[in-house]
């Protein structure tokens, strides 16, 4: 028995998982560490505002939030680039999709609106596709006449 079907679902589902998980470590990077270490803080790079009394340790060059918001985001978005590979090399695209997919990992929120979107082009595609015996392959077209 061919289990390419179900190996295809996997891939995507994989797919959208990580897509969700590296676009909330990268807000979570991007709207809250960064700006802990680089704008909060009497020793912070771009110092706007001092910490609040008691909790210096979460602000500033030091700031205790990079290590655990950071190095997360850091394994799921190598994992999300070798899965979006993953993933097009099953769906045959070209080079331009591939890399497009795998950078709007980089821009906040970007990558889950993207993930929305290719959801919904991936259940378009399974209803579009005729399952015969032990492989799929697309529906017929139906002709006028």
């Amino acid at each position: 028995m061919d289990a390419k079907p179900s190996s295809g679902r996997a891939v995507f589902l994989t797919y959208q998982v990580l897509a969700y998980v590296t676009g909330v470590l990268l807000v979570l990077l991007t709207f809250v560490a960064m700006p802990a270490k680089y704008l909060i803080g009497d020793d912070a790079a771009f110092s706007l505002v001092s910490a609040p009394a008691g909790t210096e340790q979460l602000f500033g060059a030091e700031s205790g939030l990079m290590l655990p918001i950071a190095m997360p985001h850091g394994y799921a978005y190598m994992a999300y680039v070798v899965v979006v590979l993953w993933l097009a090399l099953s769906r045959r695209w070209g080079a331009g999709r591939t890399l497009g997919v795998a950078l709007v990992g980089t821009i906040p929120v970007l990558g889950m609106v993207v993930e929305r979107r290719m959801a919904r082009a991936e259940a378009h595609r399974s209803s579009s596709v005729q399952i015969t015996g032990s492989t799929a392959e697309p529906a017929a077209p139906t002709s006028g006449s």
